[in-house]
């Protein structure tokens, strides 16, 4: 890997947490044995044929945090990055900068404010191929990578390439022919391997992603600070949470002490 790719790359990674953001089976039976991250009822529906249903408390960063709950989850984000030529061994920038752009879509727990699992396209001003990016939670197993399923086409691999803090990211070059997929398609599956060794799922609406990949980005610090304003959402639910906790268990040693004899009451033991 060129010392240019390593810093698209890691700007890629950049813009996803500041904004939002090996052992291979087999493709058909990975595909078909991963199970969704959350409970889903029951259907005989293959995984991928149909949208699975929306986890509860979960919701898409880029609709909540833009406060337009109508619009597409999916969000287009630019920034430049510094090129870095091959040639210059002591690291230092040639003074050229190029366009990043990402349409990513992330999910997120509306309890706690976790990534539950991220996609995005990434896009390099002059390079001609593009990278498929998705991000799961930590405790998934790394050797065997990571597929993405979009409606009934083949799985595509990917590797692993970065764990940080909110997760791990796991990429692959994606052709015209798996971009063509991601704009027509309806859903797109995410599966990884946990510590256990059991497959897991993780679905990304696709509704809304073809505009959003062939549209103008949206505007960083807007974006930015209606996030901050979501997560401070999610922190005030937290809090109040805690607080109706202590509440409800003051209120029972209260009961308790004005009915002890309820309080002390126990099942007598059986005799043997």
């Amino acid at each position: 890997m060129t010392r240019t790719e390593k810093a698209f790359r890691a700007c890629g990674f950049a813009a996803i947490a500041a904004f939002g953001l090996s052992v291979a089976f087999a493709a058909e039976g990975f595909a078909q044995s991963a199970k969704p991250a959350t409970p889903t009822p029951k259907t005989d529906a293959k995984p991928g044929a149909a949208p699975a249903p929306k986890p509860a408390g979960a919701a898409p960063a880029g609709q909540a945090a833009a406060g337009e709950e109508n619009k597409s989850s999916w969000v287009k984000l630019c920034e430049k990055a510094p090129s870095l030529a091959d040639e210059n061994k002591d690291g230092k920038a040639d003074g050229k900068e190029l366009k990043v752009c990402l349409t990513h879509h992330e999910r997120i727990d509306g309890n706690t404010g976790l990534v539950l699992v991220s996609a995005a396209l990434r896009q390099v001003e002059g390079q001609p191929k593009e990278a498929l990016m998705i991000m799961v939670p930590l405790g998934m197993a790394l050797p065997p990578g990571a597929q993405v399923k979009v409606d009934e086409n083949e799985p595509i691999k990917l590797v692993y390439t970065l764990c940080h803090a909110s997760g791990c990211t796991a990429e692959a070059e994606a052709s015209k022919e798996v971009v063509d997929q991601i704009k027509k398609g309806k859903q797109l599956v995410v599966a990884a391997i946990n510590l256990a060794g059991k497959p897991i799922g993780f679905p990304v609406p696709l509704g809304g992603f073809g505009p959003a990949y062939e549209g103008p980005p949206v505007d960083n610090a807007k974006y930015k600070e209606a996030r901050i304003g979501l997560m401070r959402a999610i922190r005030d639910r937290q809090v109040e949470l805690q607080k109706k906790s202590r509440e409800e268990a003051a209120q029972k040693k209260i009961d308790a002490v004005k009915d002890p004899a309820a309080a002390a009451v126990t099942p007598a033991p059986k005799k043997p």
